[in-house]
């Protein structure tokens, strides 16, 4: 699939993929129904002019990986230019895929799906599916004799599949673990053939919706709904809750030091902490728009999308535009490993290369 390139601001605009805006994607809005029948259908095949909607992306080696709706993922081993389909075994709506080398990596979405490939995205296995989550989390309910827990387990089982894994982090081939609604955070360490919840573990007895995870180290973040911030410094076994000025949701965060964790969200909030959650500065931004993805350059700069098209660069301990004018609604950002950086939007994937940035 070739996509014809047009200039903007001396970067290559693809109009490649029109994308939903992917604050939708963190409701889960579809009845249960809807997601059990996409759950059990395979992708659908996109005819050569057909543009796809895509949520999110990640770097498999030379190779670039993204997917969306409709359980579509397309392939791109030119850095962006030409892009073909891979077949998936689900037709739900994928939010984010990551990858742990050249070759294995994972994908997150709607129905609590879990889609697994070790050839670098040609060909995925489903892995879990919500109506595998509700019924390992009643299981744990039932074996603690917690009422809460049981009631809140049981409801899960009533309302079927229809909530929707949100980010993930895949700490090597093996290991990986997945965030989403409603508290939803589970660990697999064989590759997504098994799985244990880590709900409990997160002191979320509000179900707030969980947005990012990210690590560093041994140490884990994970970011969400309400102000919702947990740290653990030892892998995941203990987690321990982070107070911030902010109560409103975190859509992204990123661990830029040692110490540094930034996280933002809602209405254009930026908050820094550079001692592990213990004070915070916030962050100046241009615009009051929502914040819902972010990257680290390979120069270490930190990168920021908001909803209003517009693209962020830390400098100084500010925000300013890395491009010259707004871009169409942004959805994600990646990181290329060539410096440059894949973006993903409303009209399409914009390809900044590493000297096309202010």
């Amino acid at each position: 699939m070739r996509f014809d390139h047009l200039r903007i601001a001396g970067q290559r605009w693809l109009p490649a993929v029109a994308l939903a805006f992917a604050a939708m994607a963190l409701t889960g809005v579809a009845t249960a129904t809807t997601v059990t029948g996409a759950l059990d259908r395979s992708s659908i095949t996109l005819a050569p002019t057909v543009r796809p909607f895509l949520l999110g992306a990640s770097q498999a080696g030379a190779r670039l990986v993204a997917v969306g709706e409709r359980g579509v993922v397309m392939l791109s081993d030119d850095g962006g230019s030409i892009w073909r389909q891979s077949p998936t075994p689900v037709s739900v709506t994928l939010v984010s895929v990551r990858f742990a080398d050249d070759t294995h990596g994972f994908a997150v979405g709607h129905g609590g799906v879990v889609l697994a490939t070790s050839d670098a995205g040609e060909t995925w296995e489903r892995r879990l599916d919500g109506r595998d989550i509700a019924k390992m989390i009643l299981a744990d309910a039932e074996r603690s004799g917690d009422d809460r827990r049981i009631m809140q387990a049981q409801r899960f089982m009533e309302d079927g599949p229809d909530k929707p894994l949100l980010d993930l982090l895949v700490l090597d081939a093996s290991r990986v673990v997945v965030v989403g609604a409603f508290g939803l955070a589970l660990i697999s360490e064989d590759g997504g053939h098994s799985w244990v919840s880590w709900k409990e573990r997160l002191d979320n007895p509000s179900e707030l919706h969980l947005y990012a995870i990210r690590a560093r180290g041994s140490r884990i973040v994970v970011a969400g709904e309400q102000g919702l911030v947990r740290i653990s410094e030892d892998g995941g076994k203990t987690f321990s809750t982070v107070t911030t000025p902010y109560d409103g949701s975190f859509f992204t965060l990123e661990l830029v030091g040692a110490s540094d964790i930034v996280l933002a969200g809602l209405r254009g909030n930026v908050w820094r902490s550079q001692d592990l959650g213990h004070t915070w500065n916030q962050i100046a931004t241009p615009t009051p728009a929502s914040i819902i993805a972010s990257a680290l350059r390979t120069d270490g700069a930190l990168v920021l999308a908001n909803q209003a098209g517009e693209l962020l660069i830390e400098r100084s301990g500010g925000l300013r535009a890395l491009t010259d004018r707004p871009l169409p609604q942004l959805n994600g950002v990646l990181a290329k490993s060539d410096g440059g950086l894949l973006l993903l939007g409303q009209q399409g994937t914009l390809i900044i290369e590493p000297g096309d940035s202010k």
